[in-house]
């Protein structure tokens, strides 16, 4: 009878640390970004993310999402330069790869379907654009959006994501990523 209850117990106490528990998963992205500065003329970009999500659920209504993304960030550059006495114009693509690890506090405004999300995102350069500035190796940011949880595990998100750092090592250059995200995902 002992064992039986225990039984029941250890079962009643795993359910609800589920319920409570640990969310992990996959996601992948369209990048839509570019650069904000005063310094340098750019288009935006089209590029990817991808990586591993973890959810802590606190209470109901309230978690904590971390994750894992390799993301590659950049802009289109405007240039001219004077070849043999002509002015040359031409666009270069920048690209930037970095491990990003956003840490959010995430809301829902609809249980278990719609929540907000906001919180910091720390960058790690992992890869840079060959003709591009001198470049700092550590990116700090802002992060917002939206989550729908669609079915058995599937989630759709948007999200923006604002440089807070210069991302340039010189010193008259001041540029900052910013990207709106749009992904994919499931948790299993």
């Amino acid at each position: 009878m002992k064992k039986i209850l225990f039984l029941l117990v250890a079962l009643a106490g795993g359910f609800t640390i589920q319920a409570q528990g640990i969310d992990f998963g996959i996601k992948a992205g369209a990048n839509f970004s570019n650069f904000t500065s005063d310094d340098i003329d750019t288009d935006g970009i089209t590029s990817f993310h991808a990586g591993v999500v973890l959810e802590l659920n606190l209470v109901p209504m309230f978690s904590v999402q971390a994750e894992g993304l390799y993301s590659s960030m950049g802009a289109e550059a405007k240039y001219s330069e004077t070849v043999g006495g002509a002015v040359v114009q031409g666009v270069r693509d920048l690209n930037f790869d970095y491990i990003s690890v956003p840490v959010m506090a995430k809301v829902y405004v609809i249980p278990d379907f719609v929540s907000v999300m906001a919180g910091p995102q720390f960058s790690f350069l992992v890869d840079e654009a060959e003709e591009a500035w001198e470049t700092k190796s550590f990116d700090m940011g802002i992060t917002g959006g939206v989550e729908v949880k669609l079915i058995a595990g599937l989630f759709a998100q948007a999200r923006y994501t604002a440089g807070l750092s210069n991302i340039s090592d010189e010193d008259n250059i001041d540029v900052k990523n910013s990207a709106l995200q749009l992904s994919v995902g499931y948790t299993f």
